[in-house]
């Protein structure tokens, strides 16, 4: 993380720089160079506090850039707290304010550099470290796949230790070998010149693995677990003590509770002020509907939404009227969407389909109470039905409402991709939910709308 820090100090230096140069009056200029050269250093100390230069597995840059902006911010506002109590207030008030923000947008402007040169060098295979994972079972073999589908997390899965493998180990080019057992973990990190390890779930007691994260810290290898329990933590955990033994309080948000009545709160305003600000590009896009082709403006398909109950998904119409008669079944592991069966999507309708903006009807699901803005997208019945009895929690989405986007469709996961990987993220926002992470995938959506795939 050390080309953030560097990125990060030049920027605010740089900020300095045209705050001191700037057309000040005699007055004010002897008085404000104190605050002014204190502000990067403030900064980078509050940065750092942060947890910011921490080497982590990606860099998530909505996050970055908001504690960026309230690290500078707080510098800010201490140097001038500062200058008021000593009486110079007037004089660097109006500096400092300069200062902050051009530091931030500075500092913004850089990290956004740095994390898209970054995820770059990554994606094409460079900047990755070797990583080595300790559990070659069904969670083992999750982590390398999900490593290996995303680069920019920087870890290059290189082989497993376990003396009790599954025996489909070796036959699928994708898996990663066999390097060992856990007890030859030195030697496979010294030979292979490993930099993370990932402990997985072995064969035995728990007290297998302490020795090898000792191993770990004499060797300076950074090393990384899959907590027990792993399905039922979430953000909202917290770690205490009782005398030296850590214990995690599991918290989940409750769908019944106050927070999600603010949410449906928001959702319901959000929609009736976007349906009434949108309004033009909503009624030019009727026309344009009924100009393609013969038939309804909206397409109506049953949905299934909170606690199982059914509802009517509105969106405009992208097909032709004309009948199909084949039956459409997902490939093995895949959600059913995109084109289904025969593609009758007019060109307008494809358009429609591309900017997604087939789906801005469903505002009208939201202001009805069916959906919300933000959540896991709703399925069909038949189509839950299957689901249900093949993937390991699956059910968890009707927890709460549906949404127009969910954390799944920003990370890539739309029209027919695998339901697994659907429900796993699904799952991780209802765990985690925050009107901070809401504001997030907002955010992502319209990024993803307006360029594309938009990786945080």
């Amino acid at each position: 993380m050390t080309g953030c820090l560097l990125s990060d100090l030049v920027a605010l230096v740089v900020a300095v720089a045209i705050a001191l140069a700037a057309p000040w009056s005699d007055e004010t200029l002897p008085a404000a160079p104190w605050a002014l050269l204190a502000l990067p250093p403030l900064s980078i100390i509050l940065l750092y506090l942060r947890g910011q230069y921490r080497q982590g597995l990606r860099p998530v840059l909505l996050n970055d850039l908001s504690t960026v902006g309230s690290a500078v911010s707080i510098a800010s506002m201490a140097l001038i707290a500062v200058a008021m109590a000593i009486g110079d207030s007037d004089h660097a008030g109006i500096p400092v304010t300069l200062a902050w923000g051009l530091g931030i947008t500075l500092t913004a402007c850089g990290r956004i550099v740095m994390n898209a040169l970054q995820t770059h060098a990554r994606m094409n295979g460079r900047s990755r470290r070797p990583a080595l994972i300790v559990g070659a079972g069904l969670i083992g073999r999750h982590i390398a796949r999900r490593l290996r589908e995303r680069p920019e997390y920087g870890l290059d899965p290189i082989g497993f230790l376990d003396s009790d493998p599954l025996p489909v180990l070796g036959v699928d080019d994708r898996i990663p070998p066999l390097l060992g057992l856990p007890e030859q973990l030195t030697d496979v990190v010294q030979t292979h010149q490993v930099s993370h390890v990932i402990l997985g779930f072995i064969y035995g007691a728990d007290q297998r693995l302490l020795p090898l994260v000792r191993e770990c810290q004499r060797l300076n290898v950074e090393v990384s677990l899959v907590p027990r329990l792993f399905d039922a933590h979430s953000q909202h955990a917290t770690l205490e003590y009782l005398g030296g033994l850590p214990l995690i309080s599991l918290r989940s948000p409750n769908p019944r509770g106050w927070e999600f009545a603010v949410k449906h709160l928001i959702d319901w305003v959000g929609a009736a002020f976007l349906a009434v600000l949108l309004s033009p590009l909503l009624a030019a896009i009727a026309i344009g509907v009924k100009l393609s082709s013969p038939g309804p403006v909206l397409f109506r398909q049953r949905r299934v939404g909170r606690d199982g109950e059914f509802f009517d998904l509105l969106k405009f119409r992208s097909m032709t009227m004309e009948s199909d008669s084949s039956v459409f079944r997902p490939g093995p592991g895949s959600a059913p969407g995109g084109v289904e069966g025969r593609d009758r999507r007019t060109p307008f309708g494809q358009w429609l389909r591309r900017s997604s903006l087939d789906e801005l009807p469903q505002l009208l699901n939201v202001l009805k109470g069916e959906m919300s803005l933000i959540g896991p997208r709703p399925e069909r019945p038949e189509f839950v039905d299957l689901f249900r009895g093949d993937i390991e929690r699956y059910g968890e989405r009707h927890r709460v409402r549906s949404g127009i986007t969910g954390w799944a469709q920003v990370h890539g996961l739309r029209g027919q991709t695998s339901i697994a990987d659907r429900v796993e993220w699904d799952n991780y926002y209802i765990e985690n939910w925050s009107l901070k992470l809401d504001l997030r995938i907002a955010v992502l959506t319209v990024l993803a709308v307006l360029f594309g795939r938009f990786e945080e």
